[in-house]
């Protein structure tokens, strides 16, 4: 009889390299800009129950004090599961080299509950870990990071779920799990028209280890096209689109990804969507302007 999982549990995303805040707190406001962040993903089409995963983030830089903030909700459903976390992250910034070091942390609330609509061969009332009601349970959330960003680079490393807190009313231990994530703006030949944006993300449990390669090509800094590869799960192929404003303080980004699967899921799925949206904006500081009067000039 089982009454605790350990699992991989954050949820992921092949547009990860769009949504950089929600598992290193560092990120928060190191751009520069208002940034505000969604991405919606539909997990293995095809199957009952499959999961959905909805994301919201925004952040900002607080200039004056060298620090950003942050707000990161995850929505995640699978089956009889649903999972709510909620972020709220805090980064330290200090200028090094040409790049931003940002140093943070985060806490939260991580929430789970479990249904009651239960299709089983066995009768689920046999198992204690199966509530026959249904059940939720909610617990301290509390992750770090460090975080260095270039105009042309970005690296960080990070942990989320440090506590391991364990929601014992759905019989669920969260494990911590470990992020490095890195990538890099390539103009070919020098030439900002075409720009090669290579990208790596390790995710880890400490059960289990996963990397994501990405490669995607930037064209007039307006359409991008590239493709992804997560071990021993999908390829997906990328597009997507930016539009920089007249005024140059503000961009939006849509993207679209599909993972073709490569398990051995691939005889049941037809494969995951996920849609991205992204707006930022800077704010220009008004000029200071000082007035000085003296008698010797009228």
């Amino acid at each position: 009889m089982v009454s605790a999982s350990v699992a991989q549990q954050d949820p992921q995303f092949t547009q990860y390299m769009f949504d950089r805040l929600s598992i290193n707190p560092g990120v928060a406001g190191t751009s520069g800009s208002i940034c505000a962040t969604a991405l919606l993903r539909q997990q293995w089409s095809g199957f009952d129950g499959a999961p959905k995963t909805a994301l919201f983030n925004v952040q900002m830089p607080i200039s004056k004090i060298s620090s950003g903030i942050g707000v990161s909700v995850f929505v995640d459903e699978l089956g009889q599961q649903k999972n709510t976390l909620a972020r709220l992250h805090y980064s330290f910034h200090r200028r090094v080299g040409t790049g931003v070091l940002g140093i943070g942390v985060y806490g939260g609330l991580t929430s789970r509950t479990l249904g009651k609509d239960w299709v089983a061969v066995d009768n689920v009332g046999d198992d204690n870990a199966i509530p026959d009601n249904g059940n939720s349970d909610s617990g301290f959330d509390l992750g770090a990071g460090i975080y260095y960003m270039t105009p042309k680079f970005y690296a960080g490393i990070s942990s989320t779920q440090l506590p391991e807190t364990e929601l014992k009313d759905v019989s669920v231990q969260n494990a911590r799990h470990y992020y490095v994530l890195a990538g890099y703006d390539w103009a070919l030949n020098g030439n900002q028209k075409y720009t090669l944006q290579p990208s790596v993300l390790v995710k880890s449990d400490g059960t289990s280890t996963q990397l994501d390669l990405t490669a995607t090509f930037l064209y007039n800094k307006m359409v991008w096209l590239g493709v992804s590869f997560r071990t021993e799960d999908a390829v997906a192929p990328l597009i997507g689109y930016q539009h920089a404003f007249k005024d140059g303080r503000s961009m939006l980004k849509l993207g679209y990804s599909y993972d073709v699967t490569t398990s051995e899921l691939s005889d049941y799925s037809s494969g995951s969507h996920e849609v991205m949206l992204n707006y930022c904006f800077t704010i220009e500081k008004k000029p200071d302007l000082q007035i000085y009067r003296n008698v010797r000039f009228l």
